[in-house]
């Protein structure tokens, strides 16, 4: 059992920064593919990044590549994503995630266990 919490969100202008934590619970934090996912009002939830187990193999979507950057610190048991020049359109409940299996697997639904999210918001 692995248990997500993420912080580090809340009200940012446009252009301004952001970074989100995802503290494990768990021994086996270092066994999971983590990835950060995000739901805007209205949407559908959509993969952002993803980090394989050993932080070599990053995915990110096409809509933060150069803005956004996902690390892990397995010693740490924490994965961050660190969010650079904002648009409004971030605006959304990010969630952390973390799967057994891999990259792809992970962003297409393979989610064994979700944090409870926290809230960015980005004016203009």
């Amino acid at each position: 059992q692995v248990q997500l919490v993420e912080s580090g969100g809340g009200l940012v202008q446009a252009g301004g920064s952001l970074r989100l934590s995802c503290a494990a619970s768990g021994r086996t934090f270092s066994y999971y593919v983590m990835g950060w996912f995000r739901q805007a009002p209205g949407k559908e939830r959509e993969c952002v990044a993803t980090i394989s187990t050993s932080g070599g193999n990053i995915y990110y979507a096409d809509s933060v590549k150069g803005r956004f950057t996902i690390s892990r610190d397995n010693a740490k048991n924490t994965v961050y994503l660190q969010m650079n020049s904002l648009k409004p359109e971030d605006t959304a409940v990010y969630y952390c995630a973390a799967g057994g299996g891999g990259s792809y697997q992970l962003r297409t639904g393979g989610v064994d266990y979700w944090g409870k999210g926290t809230l960015v918001t980005v004016s203009s």
